[in-house]
């Protein structure tokens, strides 16, 4: 089955009707509800259900507990980085695509295509009101902006990531050149609001202390990065509230901070853990505001027709440990290795069994067409401008259902703004090409092991690909592709076509331009140097694999 067949199914426009104070109840009758909480750089081994919680000093109960109700995905993948892997799952995706490939500061501009569909203004043409909440990291140009990527409602939207509000700070770097600093003071929106069609507005700034004044004067004031989500939070349960009897289906798309370093926990959860660290009271901390929503679903009576699905948006960020999640697997946020692209991930809903546990492949980039059916809306053919559109998404109902399998086989693995992945998983087996050496063409930035690789541009040299059995060896430690036991130079030649048909969509479907200011946009489709260097390789060893061409 080919990766980018998109969903079937009827378009539904609900009719226009008087919304009267009805009980919640009566939400049975319609659409189910959907909600999509994000934590941020939340480790695969966190949580209670893969191995953490308790057992790692952070009691993770209301996690627990939706896996217990719910399913449980065990090879769940996001992608490497947080602007990507937030692309990716609101526009179902792969991130060059949208253009939306590497990490958004402030002051870059840009940001995602007013030509792309996201999980907002795709249910919306199903009837659903649409809700947005915390972190967007998607850009901060107007165009960009939920309020203006299908949300109806945006509520204290950040822009970037969780660090990037300690830049003109003084006190966290007090060296800093007094232009430079004024330059970050200047550029850096704080929490943003605003309803569709309406100006956004900056509700209060966001910095790296211990305070908590929304309102100065009248004005915005300022809001420390402990106290973030609790905002985040608030504006979440007083959606449920207003919208519990409403007779049109609703989609929530709420997104923590935490935990992102740095992590400073708020004063209530302040050595609340069992480790006392800063990370371990920050996890407690997102269980508990993510437990509260789900409270406030169960207390409305809106679990009988709501969907909530809880996931990360990349790996576990190693490489500033001990403020950092855990991971059991190879590399960290930013590399191409498990630790930096699969994630935890729970569904639950009146329609899934409590308990279940699924170990195909699927990733956040199948929101979209699992919504989309859920829904019972079909994915456009044509973007938001008429020009046409693919989606890289899967409808994962059969799954979540019990009715069948994920209709995924395949899996790639990108390094920023590369168009041919980095690393590629077909079944239970991986290559991975982008390998470091100390001569041959630079790569997109991200190296395989470590994303210090983002301090520039880092080389590589021709060299044959690393190969995994994902089954037997998820931590990636035995290279099986040219062992003398367990010989798999012929995974290369399911891998290399499925890398052949996605290269060949490009040409029919191709990439937009890379939305930051800064950058001048993705490789061309004659740029493969990584992947022809591989092939020559292979070919002396009389190892012949096709490569994408122009037809």
């Amino acid at each position: 089955m080919s990766m980018f067949r998109t969903i079937g199914g009827a378009l539904v426009v609900l009719c226009t009707a008087a919304i009267a104070s009805v009980p919640a109840s009566a939400q049975q009758g319609q659409k189910p509800n959907i909600i999509l909480i994000v934590s941020d750089d939340f480790g695969y081994g966190d949580s209670g259900p893969y191995g953490g919680g308790e057992n790692r000093g952070m009691p993770t109960p209301n996690l627990d507990r939706l896996a217990a109700e719910g399913m449980q995905f065990l090879s769940f993948y996001a992608q490497p980085s947080c602007t990507p892997g937030r692309a990716a799952m609101q526009t179902g995706r792969i991130p060059n695509r949208s253009g939306m490939t590497t990490v958004a500061f402030q002051g870059q501009g840009g940001g995602l295509p007013a030509a792309e569909w996201t999980l907002a203004s795709v249910l919306k043409t199903g009837g659903y009101k649409t809700f947005f909440t915390g972190k967007w990291h998607l850009g901060e140009a107007d165009y960009a902006l939920p309020n203006a990527q299908g949300y109806d409602e945006m509520k204290y939207a950040g822009l970037y990531h969780l660090n990037a509000y300690t830049y003109g700070d003084p006190t966290w770097f007090p060296d800093m050149d007094p232009e430079l600093r004024a330059m970050f003071q200047r550029v850096t929106k704080g929490a943003m609001s605003g309803n569709a069609g309406q100006p956004a507005k900056e509700d209060f700034k966001v910095n790296g202390q211990y305070v908590d004044t929304p309102v100065v004067n009248n004005g915005p004031g300022v809001v420390g990065i402990p106290f973030f989500d609790a905002y985040v939070e608030k504006a979440s349960l007083d959606y449920l509230d207003r919208n519990a009897r409403s007779t049109q289906p609703f989609f929530m798309s709420i997104n923590f901070m935490k935990v992102h370093q740095p992590n400073m926990p708020a004063p209530e959860f302040e050595h609340k853990s069992l480790s006392k660290s800063k990370y371990a009271d920050s996890v407690v901390e997102n269980d508990t505001r993510i437990g509260r929503i789900m409270d406030k679903i169960r207390a409305l009576g809106l679990d009988k027709n709501t969907y909530v699905f809880w996931t990360t948006d990349n790996g576990a960020w190693q490489d500033v440990y001990p403020d950092a999640g855990y991971t059991p697997f190879r590399g960290t946020k930013g590399t191409v290795r498990e630790g930096g692209n699969r994630v935890p991930a729970f569904a639950w809903g009146p329609k899934i069994k409590p308990g279940s546990k699924n170990s195909e492949i699927v990733g956040g980039l199948d929101y979209m067409a699992t919504f989309a059916a859920i829904a019972g809306v079909k994915l456009p053919e044509n973007d938001r401008e008429g020009k046409p559109i693919m989606f890289d998404s899967y409808d994962l109902t059969p799954v979540l259902f019990g009715t069948g399998k994920s209709p995924r086989s395949e899996w790639f693995y990108f390094t920023e703004n590369e168009l041919s992945p980095g690393a590629a998983r077909v079944g239970n087996y991986k290559a991975v090409f982008n390998l470091r050496g100390d001569d041959g063409a630079s790569t997109g930035g991200l190296a395989v092991d470590t994303n210090l690789g983002w301090k520039g541009a880092q080389k590589y040299v021709a060299t044959v690909p690393q190969v995994f059995d994902l089954w037997q060896d998820p931590q990636e430690r035995y290279d099986i592709f040219m062992n003398n036991f367990t010989e798999r130079t012929w995974t290369m030649v399911t891998i290399s076509e499925s890398i052949k048909k996605l290269m060949k969509t490009y040409v029919q479907y191709p990439p937009r331009k890379l939305q930051s200011e800064s950058y001048s946009g993705p490789l061309t489709l004659t740029e493969y140097e990584r992947f022809q260097t591989v092939r020559e390789a292979l070919a002396k060893g009389g190892i012949m694999l096709p490569i994408a061409t122009g037809n």
